[in-house]
């Protein structure tokens, strides 16, 4: 684990048969990229050691469609009523919890455990996409904001229902880049130009308060701030994003073309930062920043959003 990504032990029950997925592309409201060559990674001092930022690298990817945003807590509700999933935090009954999200109530009652390395994760019973904060919260009035408390298989199957996949990671970065070169947001360097709030990060003293500064404390709607220079909402800050890839610290050799990590591994890539990231601690919600999680790990800022080939069927139902 990491502490912007709470991770599930190895000791855990195996999965259980899934039901049919059949897909169902659904009019989602994707950005159709001709690829190409691109700068990936970063030589700035930000760079976290040890996360593979470094050194910057030409890559090449190929054209491929991407969602505008994170997939939302509608749209993931319309895969559940349709197959009948269940996420991996409701076969286990629990999921990760910043402790800042959970009501006074739940602080006293509902913390099974707390993570040695980032206390602010809380173990919580009854924690899962439709109780974000656990028993007795609710998404009914976050329709439009991303899902999440969505593991990696979670995300893996919501995209074989809706006829995608999961971006690998340089599509990620390529498309959250919007076309710039070498910033380390969307707009630019500065987190907050002329004090304008340009995404959903955290603002005041963490993890003890979040003053709100950017109108949200928590996630914010999947279309909230101004899109990137492609179209992409969130790139920066909100949910991070499950990428394809398995992990590793090494980054793609220069020239790559279509990299898609490891083989194999135990722990998958994740993009974009979240609602927590702080200067103060980890600032990952720079576009080359990345870290990784177990896949059947989920928490409260953990989403993703999808991908698919140009000429898959997807694609052609877009001409």
């Amino acid at each position: 684990m990491t502490c912007c990504a709470p991770s599930r032990d190895a000791d855990r029950p195996a999965r259980g048969a899934e039901p049919a997925l059949v897909a169902e592309p659904n009019g989602r409201d994707m950005v159709r990229l001709d690829g190409g060559r691109f700068l990936m990674g970063t030589d700035s001092a930000d760079a976290i050691p040890g996360d593979g930022e470094t050194p910057v690298r030409e890559i090449f990817v190929d054209p491929f469609r991407i969602d505008a945003c994170a997939v939302s807590n509608a749209d993931f509700a319309a895969f559940v009523d349709a197959t009948g999933y269940r996420t991996d935090s409701e076969r286990l009954g629990w999921s990760f919890v910043f402790e800042g999200r959970l009501s006074r109530r739940l602080r006293r009652t509902a913390i099974e455990d707390r993570l040695p390395e980032a206390r602010w994760w809380c173990k919580v019973s009854g924690a899962d996409w439709r109780h974000p904060e656990g028993p007795g919260s609710s998404i009914a009035r976050r329709q439009d904001h991303p899902v999440v408390q969505v593991s990696h298989h979670d995300a893996v199957a919501y995209c074989a229902w809706a006829g995608c996949r999961l971006p690998t990671e340089a599509e990620w970065e390529f498309a959250a880049r919007g076309g710039v070169e070498q910033t380390a947001q969307p707009w630019g360097d500065e987190l907050e130009p002329d004090g304008e709030h340009r995404c959903n990060v955290w603002q005041g003293s963490f993890p003890k308060r979040d003053l709100g500064l950017d109108g949200y404390r928590g996630t914010c709607p999947v279309d909230a701030f101004e899109a990137n220079g492609f179209g992409l909402y969130n790139v920066c800050g909100n949910v991070w994003d499950w990428c394809a890839d398995w992990w590793s610290p090494s980054p793609a050799a220069p020239g790559s073309r279509n990299p898609r990590g490891p083989a194999s591994g135990t722990a998958r890539v994740t993009r974009g930062g979240s609602y927590l990231c702080h200067v103060s601690y980890c600032s990952r919600y720079r576009l080359s920043a990345r870290t990784h999680n177990t896949p059947d790990s989920a928490a409260g800022h953990m989403g993703f959003r999808c991908a698919a080939d140009v000429g898959s069927d997807l694609d052609a139902d877009r001409q």
